[in-house]
């Protein structure tokens, strides 16, 4: 059998002339476990796309605790109990969202693997609606991570605004 499957997102379509007929047991199963290999290749495109998703993720959680140490360092050695607005500093919502954020991550991973049984689901329907669930989910990321660098900028420069009108 001549195949061919790569990294990438893009399938090779592969034609085997059967020596029976196309409605045989040896034709179904070869179509079955073309199929199944096409799946299982999708699978580990969403598989490689969450862990990069996941790398970003850790990353960013790490940033945060870096700065919420610095932040409890600073807070402790001034001991003035006031608390002082910056810039970089997160919105008071920010512990609400990582804690729905946990909540999903826990329950995708407790959640059982409906995908592995067909009679559950349609795991072609299922595995797309992932996709692009995880497509969109990029997208709105990098969309409210630059909604958070302009909200900065603009609270920067409305401090400058209030300085510049103060002199």
């Amino acid at each position: 059998m001549a195949c061919r499957f790569s990294a990438s997102s893009s399938y090779t379509v592969v034609i085997i002339p059967l020596r029976t007929s196309l409605y045989s047991q040896e034709a179904l199963r070869f179509y079955l476990w073309i199929k199944r290999m096409k799946d299982l290749e999708k699978e580990k495109d969403a598989l490689w796309s969450g862990l990069e998703i996941l790398e970003k993720g850790r990353l960013w959680y790490l940033q945060w605790l870096a700065e919420n140490r610095a932040l409890r360092c600073v807070e402790s050695r001034n001991g003035s109990g006031i608390h002082h607005k910056r810039p970089a500093e997160a919105p008071p919502c920010l512990p609400t969202h990582i804690q729905r954020v946990n909540g999903s991550l826990g329950s995708i991973m407790s959640e059982p693997n409906v995908s592995s049984n067909p009679c559950l689901s349609d795991p072609l329907a299922d595995s797309d609606l992932r996709w692009q669930n995880t497509v969109l989910t990029q997208k709105v990321s990098e969309k409210n991570r630059q909604i958070s660098v302009l909200e900065m900028k603009k609270e920067f420069l409305l401090e400058e605004l209030e300085d510049l009108q103060a002199c």
